[in-house]
């Protein structure tokens, strides 16, 4: 009942409020790809990008490149799912799966939602560390303080453009970074595209992988996708956000990729290029004053640190959807069911990361978490975007179909191998 009222005030709201026809109605839109993704520039991004970077050099770019493909697909997807339906995914599931397959698997994207928070956490902690030598556990305290106070006194809108500045710091603060250093850019554009395998780096492949396509980023997107008033009875204005949608995923994603492939490029210029082994970010912080200057590791712990903030707060946004879809409700910080989702999220996290001895190996094996779990959340999402009972006419067309499957089976195949290879 509470799903069907639920379509109804979004049908009779964005009735009133139908997208004109301009050509300048696409930067309207623009916002919800670019939450995404802050989530895959994350610290735990930036602990396996520097390591791949420092250990193979520009060898393992291509992971990049593979991941942001599949990630562009599987978040539009994602955000198809809230268009079409005006559910997130993790309504959805508990509407149309079984409580033996819903529960299990939303629960798991919970502990997917902590294992991102955990990253975001120790990343400002981190940052915070090398700015201003505060105790990484103080740290984690301020970080997580913070964050609650952002989310629980603040608007979607208010926090969706804080979100967009800090993106747009960061990619700049990677721009200047690279001036620093001297990059092969021939060898390093073709590594972004030919894969290479070097041995011992399937698991910093996978934490790349999981890193980049984040299962609680798909949960959030299909929720706040919805942030965009549309009328659910009109087929041409459905058409129309779904085409405003891709793009804004096609343009965000675009920006995480040039970040995240900036990233190892910069570790690869400046570690692996001057034989230094990195085994932690505050390492890499202090190694790139003699080699960089201080200028070069000043803005590295800044964008660092908004990092954390900035994904640390979508991370929260994503356990609360996940919640209150648990009990078939929109998420909506003033709610009990959401407001449970953040407390769990960054409790749990704030947790762990008291007993976290070794940061960047937390951060590694935070991502590798992610990795084991996408594939659950990927096949749900498959399941509902092609059953024509959740999707009416915009259920997913064979291609779409067979290309998301093939993803998943990927996805599922480099978790095989490294639990093998544990």
């Amino acid at each position: 009942m509470k799903m069907k009222v639920k379509r109804g005030l979004l049908a009779e709201l964005a009735a009133r409020h139908k997208p004109r026809s301009m050509a300048f109605d696409i930067f309207k839109y623009i916002g919800p790809g670019l939450l995404v993704t802050i989530g895959f520039i994350d610290p735990g991004n930036w602990g396996v990008n520097v390591v791949a970077g420092a250990q193979f050099g520009y060898q393992l770019l291509w992971v990049i490149t593979l991941s942001t493909v599949i990630l562009v697909l599987l978040q539009h997807n994602a955000a198809h799912l809230g268009i079409a339906t005006g559910l997130c995914l993790s309504e959805a599931a508990t509407l149309y799966t079984p409580k033996k397959v819903s529960i299990p698997v939303l629960s798991s994207g919970m502990i997917a939602a902590v294992s991102t928070a955990l990253a975001e956490i120790l990343g400002g902690a981190i940052a915070l560390e090398m700015l201003f030598r505060i105790p990484l556990k103080l740290g984690a305290l301020l970080v997580t303080a913070l964050v609650l106070v952002m989310l629980f006194t603040n608007s979607y809108r208010k926090i969706e453009r804080w979100i967009i500045g800090f993106v747009s710091l960061i990619g700049i603060s990677f721009i200047i970074e690279l001036l620093f250093v001297h990059v092969d850019w021939p060898v390093a554009l073709t590594a972004s595209i030919k894969p290479s395998l070097p041995h011992g780096s399937l698991v910093i492949v996978l934490g790349v992988l999981g890193a980049v396509v984040m299962p609680h980023n798909l949960f959030l997107h299909s929720e706040i996708i919805q942030s965009r008033e549309w009328n659910l009875k009109d087929e041409k204005i459905i058409k129309r956000q779904l085409d405003f949608e891709f793009k804004d995923t096609l343009f965000s994603m675009s920006v995480g990729w040039i970040i995240n492939s900036a990233m190892i490029i910069l570790a690869a210029a400046t570690f692996y290029a001057h034989g230094i082994t990195v085994t932690e970010l505050p390492q890499a912080h202090d190694m790139m004053h003699p080699i960089l200057g201080s200028a070069a590791a000043l803005i590295f712990a800044i964008a660092l640190l908004l990092a954390g903030i900035a994904s640390s707060l979508t991370a929260g946004m994503a356990g609360a959807t996940i919640m209150a879809g648990m009990f078939g409700e929109e998420y909506n910080l003033k709610d009990l069911h959401s407001r449970m989702g953040v407390i769990l999220t960054f409790g749990l996290a704030f947790v762990i990361v008291l007993f976290i001895t070794d940061p960047l190996k937390g951060l590694v094996y935070s991502q590798i978490v992610l990795s084991i779990q996408l594939p659950f959340t990927v096949f749900l999402l498959v399941f509902l975007t092609s059953s024509k009972k959740v999707m009416g006419k915009f259920v997913n067309p064979l291609f779409t179909k067979v290309f998301l499957l093939i993803c998943a089976a990927v996805v599922t195949y480099l978790n095989i191998r490294l639990l093998l290879s544990l």
